[in-house]
């Protein structure tokens, strides 16, 4: 495998590292096909991935289940994340127990606070208390910008607890965390940024009809069949292996609901773009500052 690309990726200064490409298991909640599931979650760590994405939001528990019953029936090391939702009324504790007996296991190596919804400080101190209890590992933070990620960092670290992450929507149609501050706060606070929906929900899958950004979005396919068709490879795995080019403190999490979709995801490590390829789709894509 290309080593640069390969190589585990840390989760901040948590002292966690991760595989370089994670899986995100929200369309696990809305599928039927159960085994299918099961067999993309082997088909990763076949291929020596091991960061696992959920919330308790996902299926109303259903994404938190099915990960947890494929942990228990593989039973080989991963790194798993999930989401506290700070709604009102929905305890912090209650939440957190809800998920560690979904998952069915003791601890949650990375809690994310899934929206900035309510005092951030507040549910910093709740991350904190049960970190030194050690039901969870890190602390992690989501949809958040700078301003909003250095808050949190700020209030950890007064229990000398790093901010670990900031899962947010990043992908080459949306380019925003590079140009509102949340990219360079990431290099400037050593926190890892977790990109979610990397490919726009399948807007960066060849032969699908853009259905918004116009003709910017098809240049921007365009690029990226060309590309693919020149190395053989899948336009999704040309769109990955820029992100994971653009910067080492990216992680992108992309969907997999089989084996086949995993092990497409994973081959995106076997090579690397040549910075020519790279240039021109970052032409093809270069975001806008508001």
């Amino acid at each position: 495998m290309a080593q640069a690309l390969y190589a585990r990726r840390a989760l901040g200064a948590s002292g966690l590292t991760v595989s370089p490409l994670g899986v995100g298991t929200n369309k696990w909640a809305s599928g039927k096909n159960d085994q299918a599931v099961f067999e993309a979650f082997q088909a990763y760590l076949d291929e020596g991935m091991n960061f696992f994405d959920t919330a308790e939001l996902y299926g109303v528990g259903k994404s938190e289940r099915l990960l947890g019953a494929c942990l228990k029936q593989d039973g080989r090391p991963t790194i798993i994340a999930s989401k506290y939702m700070p709604l009102p009324l929905h305890g912090f504790q209650k939440a957190l127990d809800g998920s560690l007996a979904r998952l069915g296991v003791p601890t949650i190596d990375l809690y994310y606070m899934h929206f900035p919804l309510t005092k951030i400080e507040a549910v910093m101190d709740q991350m904190a208390h049960v970190v030194q209890a050690g039901t969870i590992r890190a602390v992690g933070v989501s949809n958040c910008n700078a301003a909003q990620m250095r808050r949190a960092a700020e209030r950890l670290a007064r229990y000398h607890i790093p901010l670990a992450a900031n899962q947010v929507y990043y992908n080459l149609l949306h380019r925003q965390p590079e140009v509102n501050g949340v990219l360079d706060a990431c290099r400037e606070l050593t926190v890892a940024l977790v990109a979610y929906r990397p490919l726009a929900s399948g807007q960066l899958v060849a032969n699908m009809s853009p259905t918004r950004g116009g003709k910017a979005t098809e240049a921007l396919q365009s690029t990226l069949q060309t590309i693919a068709q020149q190395r053989g490879k899948s336009t999704s795995q040309v769109a990955l292996n820029w992100l994971l080019q653009r910067d080492e403190h990216i992680i992108p999490i992309p969907g997999a609901t089989s084996a086949r979709h995993a092990r497409e995801n994973t081959e995106t490590l076997t090579w690397e773009l040549s910075d020519e390829e790279f240039r021109a789709i970052d032409q093809a894509s270069a975001p806008r500052k508001r």
